[in-house]
């Protein structure tokens, strides 16, 4: 009987994470390097070696997760599951005829084991055709030995076509998405009023728009593969300096959407408050979104909350004095101090540690939400990776560097799993999502008109962007 499959939250323990890998004799003169049972190091093939099950070792998931997301630094996927492949074929005498039944049966639910966390947790390497191929050829072994087996590998196929299918589909949603809101900034660039309504008119609630944002939020974390990280920054493997080894594999741009997701909401916080002619109503738009950001804190949304303060700092915004004065900004001042970027975030990172704290001991899915943010994330991973080199000087993978990552990456994981809690208001979303919003130079000429440009640099660039707007 397998072990169970804990869940993300419960792998790395409180003191760190469980690096107490099961050793077998062979793994002390193997190529692994181990210090106080944990392990350091090893060179490639040892640690490959040592991910393959046999009759009396499985490995430790925490070390399956590690090697699964730190390995594509140094080879394929593909390449890894043809090496998997092989040495299941080597050491547990898979292609034998005759095989004892008794030794099938230990050994065959182990390497099902295996490949079901593979496919569970990174499916997306199996967007490749090699990768879908050996799988299947490996699995065809195992359930030819069984019935049973035969309808656990069914099982484990139509899962993992299920979750490609998913992402597919999600690809298809943004690049529709992409298409809308870029025809309708050209139609408001034509009849300015025909199309524009502004937020307070569609959503006059900052609750629940902090909650439809966080729908959006979620949607989009969830389809983020650990992988991307790696990917994000994957650099030539020194031992072979022509072999760049993901750069022309990448399969999904989840990432980077994100990142985008991140500054279109910017953009349109900022929108919604230079498009209004009127003082009175740019200041209640400003409060309105002080408001919003708020309920995101609450809510642990820190990544639209950070969203919606850059758009309020941004520049054509931030110079509207008369504006401001009108705004009672006592409450955006405290979030402004949350997110306050000075001793590396340390604000935000306590605060950040408090609401990952809720969520281990939540009873629901509203106090379970963590949305980090993004860009600060994706900036610890990458200095980890920059910090420390891949190899060692003798060769060896430096996998002490690898747990971090995977430490960091595990967080990400637990997080991303959590289903939104709120209901849905595709009238607000659809608004979110595809309603237009101003290029840098359409907000200055609005802030510009607005309030008069207040300087000779000011007043030279409103004369620039007049002049071109009119031609």
């Amino acid at each position: 009987k397998m072990p169970q499959t804990p869940p993300f939250a419960a792998m790395f323990d409180s003191s760190g994470y469980n690096r107490n890998l099961y050793q077998s004799k062979e793994d002390n003169c193997g190529g692994l390097y181990y210090h106080d049972n944990n392990l350091l190091s090893g060179s490639l093939e040892a640690l490959i070696q040592h991910l393959v099950p046999n009759v009396d070792y499985y490995p430790d998931r925490t070390y399956i997760f590690t090697f699964l997301l730190s390995s594509r630094l140094f080879m394929h996927p593909y390449e890894l599951m043809a090496k998997i492949c092989r040495l299941c074929i080597e050491q547990q005498r898979l292609s034998e005829p005759g095989l004892d039944k008794n030794w099938m049966q230990k050994i065959a639910p182990k390497i099902l084991q295996l490949l079901t966390e593979w496919t569970e947790t990174f499916p997306y390497d199996f967007r490749d055709e090699r990768m879908m191929r050996n799988l299947k050829e490996l699995a065809q072994r195992i359930a030819s030995g069984d019935e049973m087996y035969r309808k656990n590998v069914q099982q484990l196929l139509q899962n993992l076509i299920r979750k490609l299918a998913a992402v597919s589909q999600y690809e298809e949603v943004l690049a529709k998405i992409d298409a809308t809101s870029t025809d309708r900034l050209t139609v408001l660039k034509t009849k300015p009023q025909s199309i524009q309504r502004d937020i307070i008119t569609v959503c006059n609630d900052p609750y629940m728009l902090a909650q439809q944002l966080t729908h959006i939020e979620l949607e989009r974390l969830n389809y983020i593969g650990p992988e991307e990280f790696i990917q994000a920054f994957v650099q030539k493997d020194p031992l072979n300096n022509d072999k760049n080894c993901y750069g022309y594999q990448k399969k999904t741009r989840n990432l980077e959407a994100y990142v985008e997701w991140f500054n279109r909401l910017s953009y349109l916080v900022a929108t919604e408050i230079c498009m209004h002619v009127k003082k009175k109503h740019r200041a209640r738009v400003i409060e309105y979104f002080i408001d919003v950001a708020r309920e995101c804190f609450n809510i642990g949304n820190f990544n639209s909350l950070m969203a919606i303060i850059s758009g309020m700092n941004m520049s054509p915004v931030s110079r509207l004095k008369k504006t401001w004065a009108k705004v009672k900004t006592a409450k955006f001042d405290i979030l402004e101090h949350q997110m306050d970027p000075s001793s590396n975030f340390y604000n935000y990172r306590t605060a950040l540690r408090g609401a990952t704290q809720r969520s281990l001991t939540a009873h629901s899915n509203r106090e379970k939400i963590v949305i980090p943010f993004f860009s600060l994330l994706i900036k610890d991973i990458y200095f980890l990776n920059e910090g420390c080199a891949n190899r060692l000087p003798n060769g060896h993978v430096n996998f002490e560097k690898f747990w971090e990552l995977a430490k960091q990456v595990s967080e990400f994981m637990t997080w991303k799993q959590v289903e939104c809690p709120f209901e849905r208001d595709w009238e607000i979303l659809q608004y979110l999502l595809t309603v237009p919003v101003f290029s840098d130079d359409a907000l200055y000429l609005a802030s510009y008109e607005s309030e008069s440009p207040e300087n000779h640099i000011e007043k030279d660039r409103w004369k620039t962007l007049r002049f071109v707007s009119e031609v």
